[in-house]
């Protein structure tokens, strides 16, 4: 029976009563739970619940659902926070709505001015990118000067966020921008501080405070809330102690009382959870305990231990990583009983609230579905030291190496040849197909890139890293609407401007890939021309010129002649590219095509080169290209 921590408990208990620190909390918010959310715990410095404790601007009020944070008088839900930023959303206007009413929204202007916040640049960016239309109907600008205002500039909703230049309405422009805005403020604003700052002595003082065992506060019956470290007694009479009164001590055995019906209620709960659990670890991480949660509906894999995975990688020293991407590192593991895994370990520094979620994410999915193309998870461990996922190993590295070489290495190996590359694209294209159309509800993985799609000795392909992935529940308006996710130069510019996600992102996504499969180039290449950096904007304007060899991969020419099938593929990544998303084509589709193609014999969608022009053209595939030269854009491939 683990006793000792309830005993430490109870000293802590009466320690702390006993030096009745001036910002305890007082007697009537005694009933107040520890923990207030998103806290899992009693909110750490700065932050706190009670006044005189913590920093000044960072006072919280606990509510339900979330807590609530004040910020120039402004309140805002606490969806989120770090280390040094919060996630944070307003509960209600800051001013009284305009008193005209043919002014449809309030006035939601956000001013962080004055405070230790400033809004984050990711934040700041998706406004900058809004660019709203006409409406149908012109504003009345004499009575709604703020909603005229927002409409010109999007940017001034949240002030520190600059301001942006009006652009041409007509290209590429933005319907609805007030319910855009609406729909930003909801999904929270990311701020951030810096605890460094030379003119906040809260922070500097806290430190010192801490080194000699104080409790950070302040005075927050003077005007100007001074810093005050409230320390333990050293001597009678401490000018920070309260007297010891009787009524004290009546307080101090309400205590004593309280206390001892706490040990007998937790030696129950001890014994109950010790009975039930097999005597695990009560040191839990909150994602363990939401996975077993979810253990009843769904059939979760095995759970390994941290000592176990540490074991079976070496302690994932640097021999045995085989690879790093953006929310962890993988390591080749060798299991107890003989099987050859791949051990991922995430970056919990980066952001510990998205590694949670990535990490349940991938398990809770990948363990609903079941496809020879897809990655398999055969286990995970959810552990104070870290949240690892066991998956297949699949030894013959990425798509990506393949085609541009491994990272940190200018050469690669023996190019792919044309079948292997379209069998490859057709693998990827079913996988995708069956993440969207058998599995209820559709999955969107949101990351289909050449990094993630893992080659066997064989080259047969799995799509793996489901830490972005969707479930696609749709609401009525037939999308997800979610903040964009994914990897530059993949990213579906459709769902970056409108943040509604669905099936056709993927597409995009894949899409792309088959470019890098014809051209053999990198989605995105810093060392291109700015305009041609992203491998759309460099191959989509020569397949509409004509001028597809420039960027063909040169080991898919045979005598001067592209082999059969190129000419097919591009037209295809073509259509997936599109900007407007009801222009692609679905996976089942892209499937079926693919199929077509591999099908097909010498002749059939044959790229050429041309004596007279160099140019390459499909024969017989989608419209003729050549001629595009001379038509107008929308006779152009893929319209």
């Amino acid at each position: 029976m683990p006793l000792p921590p309830l005993a430490a408990v109870i000293l802590v208990f009466f320690h702390v009563t006993a030096i009745a620190y001036d910002c305890s909390p007082p007697p009537s918010s005694s009933s107040r739970l520890p923990s207030c959310p998103p806290f899992i715990s009693a909110p750490p410095y700065p932050f706190s619940a009670f006044p005189g404790c913590g920093h000044p601007s960072f006072q919280i009020r606990c509510s339900s659902p979330l807590a609530l944070i004040s910020i120039n008088n402004i309140s805002f839900s606490l969806l989120r926070y770090g280390s040094s930023s919060l996630l944070i959303s307003p509960v209600s206007p800051p001013s009284p709505p305009p008193r005209h009413s043919n002014c449809s929204i309030p006035q939601r202007f956000v001013n962080l001015s004055g405070s230790p916040f400033r809004v984050s640049d990711s934040s700041c960016s998706r406004l900058s990118v809004l660019r709203p239309c006409p409406p149908p109907v012109l504003l009345d600008c004499r009575s709604c000067r703020w909603e005229c205002g927002l409409f010109e500039n999007p940017s001034r909703l949240v002030g520190g966020c600059g301001s942006t230049r009006r652009r041409n309405h007509l290209q590429g422009c933005t319907g609805g921008i007030f319910e855009l805005l609406d729909r930003y403020l909801e999904m929270g604003i990311e701020v951030e501080w810096d605890e460094n700052h030379r003119n906040d002595s809260y922070f500097s003082g806290c430190r010192a405070c801490r080194s000699s065992n104080g409790v950070c506060g302040f005075n927050s019956s003077h005007p100007m809330k001074p810093f005050l470290c409230f320390r333990p007694p050293t001597s009678a009479g401490h000018p920070q102690i309260r007297e010891r009164t009787p009524r004290r001590i009546s307080m101090l055995s309400l205590g004593f009382l309280f206390v001892c019906c706490m040990i007998a209620f937790a030696t129950g709960a001890l014994i109950f959870r010790s009975r039930k659990r097999g005597g695990s670890d009560s040191k839990d991480e909150p994602t363990a305990v939401y996975l077993r949660r979810h253990r009843a509906a769904t059939l979760l894999p095995p759970e390994f231990t941290y000592e176990e995975l540490e074991s079976s990688t070496g302690h994932f020293g640097p021999t045995r990583k085989i690879g790093d991407g953006g929310f962890g590192s993988v390591y080749l593991g060798h299991l107890r009983d003989g099987r050859v895994v791949a051990v991922k370990h995430l970056h919990r520094h980066l952001n510990e609230g998205l590694s949670k979620k990535s990490f349940c994410n991938e398990i809770l999915i990948l363990s609903s579905i079941n496809h020879p193309n897809l990655v398999k998870i055969h286990g995970y461990c959810s552990d104070p030291r870290g949240l690892l996922l066991v998956y297949d190993y699949v030894p013959n590295g990425t798509l990506s190496d393949h085609l541009h070489g491994t990272k940190g290495s200018c050469r690669r190996g023996p190019r792919l040849s044309w079948s292997v590359r379209v069998d490859i694209a057709m693998q990827v294209a079913v996988a995708i197909e069956y993440l969207h159309f058998s599995v209820v509800p559709p999955v969107v993985h949101r990351d289909i890139t050449s990094s993630n799609v893992f080659v066997e000795k064989d080259m047969r392909v799995k799509v793996g890293d489901f830490g972005l992935s969707r479930l696609l529940i749709q609401s009525s308006s037939g999308d997800v609407w979610t903040g964009p996710q994914g990897t530059p130069g993949y990213l579906d510019p459709d769902y970056y401007r409108s943040f509604r996600l669905n099936e056709k992102s993927d597409i995009y996504s894949f899409g792309v890939v088959l470019l890098e499969l014809i051209t053999g180039l990198r989605a995105v290449d810093e060392k291109r021309e700015k305009r041609e950096m992203t491998l759309v904007d460099m191959v989509v304007p020569r397949i509409q010129t004509g001028a597809l060899h420039q960027v063909v991969d040169p080991a898919l020419f045979v005598d001067g002649e592209v082999v059969d099938g190129v000419g097919a593929v591009a037209e295809l990544a073509f259509r997936c590219v599109a900007s407007d998303k009801d222009d692609r084509p679905d996976a089942r589709e892209v499937a079926l095509e693919l199929r077509r193609i591999k099908s097909r014999a010498r002749g059939s969608g044959v790229l050429r080169v041309s004596n007279s022009s160099n140019a390459i053209v499909p024969e017989g595939v989608g419209p003729s290209l050549e001629h595009v030269g001379t038509a107008p854009p929308e006779a152009s491939l893929g319209s």
